[in-house]
């Protein structure tokens, strides 16, 4: 189903169109009616499907702008779901006039957000726990609530969120519609459906078994500044004949095709926005080799059908576990040996993780081409084509006016040789690219796991589970990536990802858990926190940063 095949409002249309989005994903399609006709529902979708413009869509679709009431409410598991949930139903908002939106969370200030609240706002996006402080507080008005959703709800559950959210429930009108979406559906979000929902419509988008066809596949973790000059090495190392690249939105199709015509590659785009003569006239163009490389959005890509495409870059890391299968499998036809190679940016390692574990396949980390792996590679096709002409002879009167200009310049014949292949290779690359910040091995040399102390333990009356909720609440790291942890009468020990850890430390500073402050630092390899039991590791304050100074244990962590 198309966007604008449905009768959503202008703006909300208008709005998708700008966002890139062409048809809905299974969710929305299936989930935006059943919503639209206020009743409650039960979704269940794995993240990356498109469940926030599931919910969001049909929750703008039904805010009144003229009423400055909270209308809608949206309970998120952590404050970095919360802000993800926020900006995109911000962006779907974009063009409806008087619409405010408004994440609020753990670890931001609370006069700001009371500031935010008084001067009217439509749409809030929260956490359990910072939503119970405002109603404590009463700064927010429950009672012109028509629509609460729960996303993630069994992640909020599993986080110990269930009294919470039972208590904000309670709280709100009793005809109001209420929506639920999770991953799963345990025990515990049946009974919350039951108990807190009226005749909710169970809408289920269950994945098809996928298969993988045998096709060599690797992804290169880079930055996403860098994922244009990454794809031109590799498109240089790999020299496809013929290939495919995937974007997720039709205005980044746009801006690579332009990107990469300026770099000199022929190459052209497809897109939903593209009229029928010009998708043919695009098509025509890669079939008969006119263009090397078509860039195309995944709806757009439907259809095409040629057999010889050599290799598949997905760009963007697709937004579905199917779309990936659908990508690669454009390649490696008719017995041929294909590749498909994937641009990964920052936390996206973990949705391509998803895929990896959903497709039972396996895709092999490599590093970004070098510099010198480039000038080697251009060398060697040139080496190949110089070998090919001296095999088919005929070169006595080039050789005639090469000896004549050796004796004239008192060159050697080695020297004339290295020149001409300079000339022939074109300007060698260089390190210029490093000089922005590309950085050749971007995914070697990461901390894997970090081990960290918590100044709370058993004694406290505290539980492996506050601890995950609150890390997860407060730093928006997904609770499940939490590793080990060890706890013991009057302290803990907790692993986090190495790339979270610095993330988990800023913003667990300040924050209690059952009314008890706690401290957090990373702990050494022998068990003891650095510094021996004292708070070594002091994250740098407002005032330390205004006077210049970092403290003491900033200095040591930088000579660590």
């Amino acid at each position: 189903m198309r966007f604008d095949e449905t009768n959503l409002t202008a703006p909300i249309l208008r709005a998708v169109a700008e966002m890139g989005f062409e048809e809905m994903t299974p969710i929305q399609a299936a989930a935006i009616p059943v919503v639209l006709e206020g009743k409650d529902m039960i979704g269940q979708a794995q993240t990356g499907t498109g469940k926030t413009a599931a919910f969001g869509i049909p929750l703008l679709q039904r805010v009144d702008p003229k009423d400055r009431s909270m209308q809608a409410l949206v309970l998120c598991p952590t404050r970095e779901l919360a802000i993800q949930v926020a900006e995109e139903i911000r962006k779907l908002a974009k063009f409806m006039h008087g619409v405010k939106v408004l994440p609020i969370y753990g670890g931001q200030d609370m006069n700001k957000q009371i500031r935010s609240l008084k001067g009217g706002v439509q749409v809030i996006i929260g956490t359990p726990g910072r939503v119970m402080d405002h109603m404590r507080r009463h700064t927010l008005k429950m009672g012109t609530v028509k629509m609460i959703t729960l996303d993630e709800a069994d992640e909020m559950l599993n986080m110990g969120f269930r009294e919470d959210i039972e208590t904000i429930l309670k709280e709100l009108p009793e005809e109001r519609q209420t929506l639920l979406f999770s991953a799963t559906m345990p025990q515990p979000i049946l009974d919350l459906a039951g108990t807190y929902q009226k005749d909710a419509e169970i809408v289920r988008v269950v994945k098809k078994e996928l298969t993988v066809p045998k096709i060599e596949q690797y992804y290169y973790e880079v930055r996403q500044k860098n994922k244009p000059e990454v794809l031109a090495r590799l498109l240089d190392m790999y020299d496809p004949k013929r290939a495919l690249v995937f974007c997720n939105t039709k205005k980044m199709v746009d801006e690579l095709v332009s990107d990469l015509q300026l770099r000199g590659y022929f190459a052209d785009g497809l897109h939903g926005d593209l009229k029928q003569q010009q998708r043919d006239r695009v098509m025509e163009a890669f079939r008969s080799g006119k263009i090397d490389l078509l860039v195309a959005t995944d709806v757009a890509a439907r259809g095409i059908d040629v057999d010889d495409v050599e290799a598949v870059f997905n760009y963007d890391v697709p937004q579905d576990d199917e779309y990936y299968v659908h990508r690669i499998g454009r390649t490696g036809r008719a017995g041929r040996v294909g590749t498909s190679h994937t641009l990964v940016v920052g936390k996206e390692i973990y949705k391509l993780k998803d895929i990896m574990r959903y497709c039972k396949t396996k895709i092999h980390l490599r590093p970004v081409p070098s510099v010198n792996d480039i000038n080697e590679i251009r060398a060697e096709k040139l080496m190949s084509k110089v070998d090919e002409l001296i095999a088919g002879g005929e070169l006595r009167s080039m050789t005639e006016l090469i000896e004549k200009h050796i004796e004239e310049t008192d060159c050697t014949s080695l020297e004339m040789a290295a020149a001409l292949l300079k000339l022939s290779m074109g300007e060698p690359a260089t390190d210029a690219s490093m000089e922005n910040g590309l950085d050749m091995n971007e995914g070697e040399g990461k901390e894997e796991r970090a081990r960290l102390f918590v100044n709370v333990g058993k004694r406290d009356k505290i539980r492996p589970g506050d601890i995950v909720g609150a890390i997860a609440g407060e730093s928006g790291m997904p609770g499940q990536l939490v590793g080990s942890i060890q706890m013991y009468d009057n302290y803990t020990f907790v692993e986090v990802p190495g790339e979270y850890a610095e993330d988990v430390l800023e913003a667990m500073q300040n924050v209690k858990i059952r009314g008890r402050n706690i401290q957090i630092e990373r702990a050494n390899h022998g068990g003891r926190t650095e510094g021996k039991g004292k708070r070594t590791g002091k994250r740098t304050t407002k005032t330390e940063k205004k006077s210049g100074k970092s403290g003491r244990g900033r200095k040591k962590e930088a000579e660590r």
